[in-house]
């Protein structure tokens, strides 16, 4: 992907920078290493051994600070009352003046302060969540229809995968999802340039064809979870069946990083 060197310069704003952020973490010297901080929503803690924290120190420069589960001073809580994701594990941490050793910090600013593909290697992993959510509610929909859902009484058929408009809305589905997959994997090798070639040009490829596939794995993903219910009809709906699941993760698992930012990244440099 050619872009110019205006677009790129366009383009690297996409990727947010570690000192854009005023963190409230902080992670202070008093004689020794002190983190003290409150976090909702910490993905795993529940289950995790050694708890990641981002912190600032008092140059403002960003830490990464891993903090065993048994440290003085930490508490986790299994409170993650969201609707969907409820395996995460995402409870609540709290941090009271933990001391810290040096062994356990990861210095992530210097991963800001140089052109490097962290961002859109982290944005294609959750790209990639939202369209295997959607897959698998795809094949879900596709399995009900054909065995379990009735057929309107106006298409005139004996079974429900014989009518022409419930086979129109599959068809959409199975395209949305087709073409996310071939921008997930179109962003995959653009990034793979980025990770051998790090340079203000690779990385701002890798951008913005992540951005693209994130947008649409978000949309087909969101689709294809809740027209598993409007094509299977209201038996889907059984909470035996627990078909909810795939609309209700994937929905909670968009929400952290908005895709309409997504589109707006895309259509800056258009």
């Amino acid at each position: 992907m050619g872009l110019s060197h205006d677009t790129h310069r366009t383009a690297a704003r996409i990727a947010p920078r570690a000192k854009d952020f005023k963190r409230r973490t902080r992670l202070t010297v008093a004689g020794r290493l002190r983190l003290n901080m409150c976090k909702f929503y910490c993905t795993g803690a529940t289950y995790a051994h050694w708890i990641p924290a981002l912190a600032v120190e008092d140059d403002d420069r960003q830490q990464m600070v891993f903090v065993p589960r048994e440290a003085s001073g930490a508490t986790i809580t299994d409170d993650w009352d969201g609707f969907g994701q409820r395996v995460t594990g995402s409870g609540s941490v709290a941090f009271d003046d933990v001391e810290v050793h040096p062994e356990w910090i990861v210095p992530f600013q210097d991963s800001f302060d140089r052109v490097t593909p962290i961002g859109p290697h982290a944005q294609i992993m959750h790209a990639a969540i939202g369209l295997g959510i959607g897959q698998e509610a795809f094949g879900q929909m596709t399995s009900f229809i054909r065995d379990r859902a009735r057929p309107w009484i106006d298409a005139g058929v004996d079974r429900a995968d014989q009518d022409s408009l419930t086979i129109a809305g599959v068809g959409e589905v199975a395209l949305r999802l087709r073409a996310a997959e071939a921008l997930l994997h179109r962003a995959g090798r653009v990034l793979d340039l980025a990770q051998a070639d790090a340079t203000e040009a690779t990385v701002a490829d890798a951008s913005l064809a992540v951005a693209a596939a994130r947008a649409l794995t978000t949309t087909a993903g969101l689709l294809a979870a809740s027209r598993l219910f409007e094509l299977s009809g209201t038996s889907a709906t059984s909470g035996a069946d627990n078909l909810d699941c795939y609309w209700r993760n994937v929905r909670t698992h968009t929400l952290h990083d908005p895709v309409r930012w997504k589109y707006h990244a895309i259509g800056t440099i258009a």
